[in-house]
């Protein structure tokens, strides 16, 4: 009985010591880093559109007609007034005939009521035709004038018409699009058919981007863009905006407005009813310091938290017993920093945004805090300024921020913290002003 009970209590011993074993390794903290790089932070309004020439006329017909000829299909470059098809013109000729016989039977009938009007008016002043006589031989010749002058109407409207047989381009550009083919029938009704899309100059295009109206405000004329398009898919292009149109259009509660961008397109690459991916650029700021978002949102353990409340209150207490305060306790306490550093940071400030490019948000930014391991391998922080985003990056500012700096993005092990456990993050929302120092 005594050998079976040793073996057991062995077991069982083995399995405490597997059982501490692995929650001591569960409980060990290891962190992922990523770098604080010096770079361009740019922070856009996302949008979609469609590419489309800047000008493009729908040629129709003012006839109706079978199609005789097509001079010219798809893609072709075109000049104003040049001849691109013809409709058959054969009961249109006839018409024309018809319409100058009838208006030499209405001059003959004119040159006859004023014959016999100077007939009647002969005997009239001779007292040999009544007054009424006199008056319808007038009557007559009026009316015939007027007959004359409704046929010449007709038979200019005639020859118009057999004008129309031949469709021309009514401005410089391509064809993007041919409807008909010859010996089709045409019938010109109520609306003209249209028979070809040309697009003036497919060198300049425009894009007419949907913008919420939650955005709509940071939307400017001559705000530069960048958009893609499917396909090019690694390739970025550039446009600017051109209009804002006031015209807003609702779906689905939601409330849009048009942005017409202007794009160059002297390559060519880019074609008519392409979408296009559009952001607009409300501010950059060049060449500053800039760090991973994930780095920002970090939730330190309670280990670190606790570290990080005893050198502050370090701190605190190192400047109650009178011992001065550096400048990075200064700066912890909520007084900003004086003289050349502040001209400095001022100057920094200033200095972010190159040619072309808008404030770079320093004025509406936030205060976080960036982890990182000090010299004996501890995990520390240090408050820093935020900039603009651009949904990966955002541009930082704070004491001992340098390129190349390691920050923790990632704990992995240890009891994690609430946002409110932190304290130099509570410290930052209740004051206001320049961004403390460690």
């Amino acid at each position: 009985m005594r050998k079976v009970i040793i073996p057991a209590v062995l077991v069982v011993a083995a399995a405490l010591v597997w059982w501490f074993a692995i929650r001591g390794r569960g409980e060990q903290v290891t962190y992922r880093f990523v770098e604080v790089t010096r770079g361009d932070v740019q922070s856009v309004v996302s949008s979609t559109g469609r590419l489309e020439a800047t000008t493009t006329v729908e040629v129709g017909t003012q006839v109706s007609g079978k199609i005789a000829e097509i001079f010219v299909d798809f893609n072709d470059h075109v000049v104003k007034d040049q001849l691109i098809a013809r409709i058959d013109p054969l009961l249109l000729e006839q018409a024309v005939r018809a319409a100058e016989a009838d208006m030499e039977r209405n001059r003959a009938d004119l040159a006859q009521a004023q014959r016999d009007f100077e007939r009647i008016q002969h005997l009239y002043e001779r007292q040999v035709a009544t007054e009424s006589e006199y008056t319808t031989a007038q009557y007559k010749v009026d009316v015939a004038q007027a007959s004359l002058k409704s046929s010449q109407v007709n038979l200019e409207r005639a020859r118009q018409n057999l004008r129309y047989t031949e469709i021309r381009a009514p401005i410089n550009g391509i064809v993007v699009n041919r409807a008909v083919d010859a010996g089709q029938t045409v019938a010109a009704s109520f609306s003209a058919p249209q028979l070809f899309l040309i697009a003036e100059d497919l060198a300049k295009m425009r894009i007419l981007a949907a913008v919420d109206e939650s955005d709509i405000g940071k939307i400017y004329k001559g705000q530069p863009v960048k958009f893609t398009v499917q396909a090019y898919p690694q390739e970025s292009f550039t446009g600017e905006v051109e209009q804002v149109r006031l015209q807003s259009s609702v779906q689905e509660n939601v409330v849009n407005y048009t942005a017409v961008i202007a794009v160059e397109n002297a390559d060519g690459r880019l074609l008519p009813a392409m979408t296009a991916t559009v952001e607009f650029i409300v501010a950059q700021a060049t060449d500053v310091l800039r760090v991973p978002n994930a780095a920002l949102r970090l939730r330190p353990t309670q280990e670190m938290s606790a570290a990080l409340q005893a050198q502050r209150e370090e701190r605190m207490a190192r400047r109650g017993t009178g011992v001065p305060a550096d400048s990075a306790g200064a700066r912890l306490a909520g007084r900003e920093p004086a003289g050349q550093d502040r001209a400095a940071q001022e100057s920094a400030v200033q200095g972010r945004g190159g040619q072309g490019t808008r404030p770079s948000g320093w004025g509406s930014g936030t205060r976080s805090l960036l982890w990182f391991l000090d010299e004996n391998g501890k995990a520390t922080a240090r408050p820093v300024r935020t900039g603009i985003t651009d949904g990966q990056y955002t541009e930082v500012e704070g004491r001992d921020i340098r390129e190349g700096l390691q920050v923790i993005a990632v704990v992995t092990g240890g009891k994690a913290t609430t946002p409110a456990a932190n304290p130099f993050q509570n410290q930052e929302q209740r004051r206001p002003g320049p961004p403390p120092g460690m």
